[in-house]
């Protein structure tokens, strides 16, 4: 049962040939059959899951279905530890709105999943607690920072699960552990609940194993909150409304700087096969240029780690989390207690933001880092006028192996370099599996990102689904 879609579980539901309480007895067994290897979850109770699956309707467009949670995001009553030894001891006092969501199409939110401390990074290896491991390959990383939430998908401890991408943190660890990740529209799904790593870049989305899943619980989550002000009132399509359909005509832009010097030969291959493969389809390849992207990462870096910064700034062991036992005077107290509780990733972006935001640098870089920020918007503005999609790597390479680019922050940054613009811009994003790299004889997924135009996520899916549709990458399964 654990090998299901959503969409196939939702078939046996809604057909009365198993039940909620079955799927998570299943769950359960894979789980405690894997996870020990894998190490996707930080936790999970099956009690509490139990307890909803009696009660779920399976009428609801996500009836008894249960879906992992990275652990940034608030679930009322459980842990909310952000992989940080800082909010160890924390227990979330209420529930983000996509979990509201989720609940009111009839999900079982189920499981907390690990990642990088505060999503700070592209391996989650900055996890206070364990490092994660590629399905594929136990010796290398599942990308970062949701690498947990993508790690349990393509285990098949999940049927899909939720992340947060701020730089590419759900699209990354997709392309390599071979699912499929979505980041929507920055303003399309809400963020409350979400604990901040930088505000202007962070988004809710949906890992599944099938285009057609990541559609199910996009339609649960979208639509505008109240309590989020970056939320906005846009309508809310039904996202499988247009999977399916005839993509002949269709526009797809090919961006000439996103194929640089260092990418790995076999994922370049890969990508330009599967925009031969929409060519075969119909679709028309249109070349086009993004000038700014060269200047993507080290904007990223200026504006996340400034916002990163402020936004942590809270975590100082007065209101809750951990609170150091041996700072004497309230300075000390707060020195103490942050020096504790942060891993050493975390010191380094709220050290970098501080001074990027510190007197007499401001203007030189946060300033200037939003000027840019802006030209690379502007790029997607006028490339969107003349396709409707941008198809482009999701990461330069493969998983590499634990440990690799540990001891090289600037070569780990780089890892997200086919991602970040797209945070930049605020456009939404996709990664699908488009191939296998040989690797000291291991076979390593290869992820194809396709970029939008705001709010345009239903024509994304149906590329996207067309693709999936008449290939067979997204059918292969890790042996674990």
């Amino acid at each position: 049962m654990h090998t299901l879609t959503i969409a196939g579980l939702r078939r046996k539901l809604v057909g009365r040939e198993v039940t909620a309480t079955e799927v998570i007895e299943a769950l359960a067994s894979r789980i405690q059959s894997v996870d020990p290897q894998v190490q996707g979850y930080l936790s999970y109770s099956i009690e509490n899951a139990l307890a909803e699956a009696k009660n779920a309707n399976l009428d609801l467009p996500l009836g008894g279905v249960p879906i992992a949670i990275k652990d940034v995001i608030a679930v009322q009553g459980e842990q909310n530890t952000c992989a940080s030894k800082i909010l160890e001891t924390y227990r979330a006092s209420f529930s983000a709105t996509v979990i509201h969501k989720l609940r009111a199409a009839g999900a079982i939110p189920f499981g907390r999943c690990n990642l990088d401390e505060f999503a700070m990074g592209s391996s989650t290896e900055n996890s206070a607690y364990q490092k994660t491991k590629n399905p594929w390959e136990l010796d290398r990383i599942p990308g970062g920072s949701s690498g947990g939430s993508a790690a349990v998908v393509a285990a098949d401890e999940a049927f899909a699960s939720l992340g947060s991408d701020t730089g590419g943190s759900i699209r990354q660890p997709a392309a390599l552990c071979g699912c499929v990740g979505l980041k929507p529209t920055y303003g399309r799904v809400s963020r409350f609940g979400l604990t901040a790593f930088a505000s202007s870049l962070d988004q809710i989305g949906p890992f599944a194993k099938t285009v057609e899943d990541a559609a199910l619980v996009l339609n649960a989550l979208s639509g505008l909150d109240p309590l989020d002000s970056t939320s906005l009132d846009i309508p809310v399509p039904d996202f499988t409304a247009d999977l399916g359909k005839d993509i002949r005509g269709m526009r797809i832009g090919l961006p000439k700087e996103y194929f640089i010097a260092g990418i790995d030969p076999q994922v370049e291959r890969a990508v330009r096969a599967a925009v031969d493969h929409y060519a075969s389809l119909g679709a028309e390849i249109i070349d086009v240029s993004l000038p700014h992207t060269e200047h993507a990462v080290g904007v990223y870096y200026i504006i996340a780690t400034a916002e990163a910064s402020a936004n942590l700034a809270r975590f100082d062991g007065v209101r809750y989390g951990h609170r150091s036992k041996s700072g004497q005077g309230l300075l000390e107290h707060y020195l103490k207690t942050r020096a504790e509780g942060f891993g050493p990733e975390v010191k380094r972006r709220i050290i970098l933001g501080t001074y990027v935001l510190s007197s007499g640098y401001h203007d030189a870089y946060y300033l200037q880092a939003q000027k840019v920020r802006t030209l690379i918007r502007r790029d997607f503005t006028q490339a969107f006028e003349k396709v409707d999609a941008i198809i482009c790597p999701t990461s330069p390479t493969p998983a590499f192996k634990i440990g690799e680019k540990s001891n090289d922050p600037l070569a780990m940054y780089l890892a997200d370099i086919f991602t970040i613009a797209t945070n930049l811009a605020g456009l939404p994003g996709l990664s699908l599996p488009c191939g296998f790299a040989e690797v000291d004889g291991k076979h390593l997924p290869i992820g194809v990102q396709l970029l939008g135009k705001s709010f345009d996520e239903s024509n994304l899916l149906r590329l996207a689904h067309a693709y999936e549709q008449t290939t067979e990458w997204h059918k292969a399964r890790p042996a674990l």
